[in-house]
């Protein structure tokens, strides 16, 4: 039966994807060991393996998507679990989350059904996944449930943030609307995170490594949960002209991603200082109580 092969390094990865054959079918899995979903996703790929014999036209690999993160740049991953399904060079789709019925079902459609019964190995029955909304505590808004009209403020402290307004009624709005949305929900506060997740339960590294400098800086901000709203998850990539997350804003203005924040500290120590929790008389001193509906 098939196994997933751990890749170990950038090389290690380049010579094994350029050794496929352009008939087979490569699974990329992407994990990070502090994510939970990861455990229970990482079972999902070894067991769906075990249903394909060994000389099937598939190959399972396994990336760690912090220690490789220039993989993991490669192929956009801004969260763990994250899955490509890859033949000839080209990815053909993408899975986001820990959802097994839906790997399970993405992995037939290009790789056909195994030979052994998956369903006897644990696997779920593919199936159609609608998403629910989210509530205000399970988004960690302080407003009311349902994502609508929630208040946003300031932080005390840049170790306890509050998210920026989610007012989507769920509806398709126009362009022109969803880019106005935007261009306030940039503007909710000073300094603004848009993020994988919450600064307390960040659900991908690159959110998380960008919540610790923020809090190591003493910053204050607000953030937005984009897994929270999907439209603005999308329409924030067009918008911004960046199409990975998180993002941080400044007065309006995109300052980039992890990387950029990282440097943009590393090479001036009063990067933001403005901002600083510590800082009196500053902007986000001022307007520290100040809230939006």
């Amino acid at each position: 039966m098939a196994t997933v092969k751990e890749i170990t390094s950038e090389s290690d990865f380049t010579s094994t994807i350029s050794s496929l054959p352009a008939s087979t079918l490569a699974l990329i899995y992407f994990h990070a060991p502090w994510a939970k979903p990861c455990e229970q996703m990482s079972v999902v790929v070894s067991t769906l393996a075990s249903t394909y014999p060994a000389n099937a036209p598939i190959q399972f690999l396994s990336v760690h998507a912090e220690d490789l993160s220039e993989i993991s740049e490669q192929y956009d991953v801004v969260s763990v679990p994250y899955i490509v399904l890859q033949k000839d060079g080209k990815a053909l789709e993408t899975v986001s989350g820990s959802d097994a019925a839906k790997v399970r079902a993405v992995v037939e459609k290009h790789a056909g059904v195994a030979n052994s019964d998956a369903s006897k190995s644990g696997l779920p029955p593919a199936q159609t996944v609608t998403k629910r909304a989210q509530s205000a505590v399970e988004n960690g808004t302080n407003g009311t449930a349902g994502g609508t009209k929630n208040l946003a403020g300031y932080a005390p402290s840049a170790t306890d943030p509050k998210t920026a307004p989610e007012y989507s009624s769920g509806e398709p709005t126009s362009k022109e609307e969803l880019f106005k949305r935007l261009g306030e929900l940039v503007k909710a506060a000073p300094v603004m995170l848009f993020m994988k997740g919450t600064p307390s339960a960040p659900q991908c590294g690159f959110s998380r490594q960008t919540v610790g400098i923020l809090r190591e800086k003493g910053i204050r901000y607000g953030f937005f949960n984009i897994l929270a709203d999907d439209e603005v998850r999308q329409g924030l990539k067009e918008f911004a002209d960046w199409p990975t997350f998180p993002q941080l804003w400044v007065d309006g203005e995109l300052i980039g991603g992890l990387d950029i924040v990282r440097e943009e500290f590393e090479n001036d120590p009063e990067f933001l200082r403005e901002y600083s929790v510590k800082s009196t008389g500053s902007p986000a001193a001022s307007s520290a109580q100040a809230q939006t509906a």
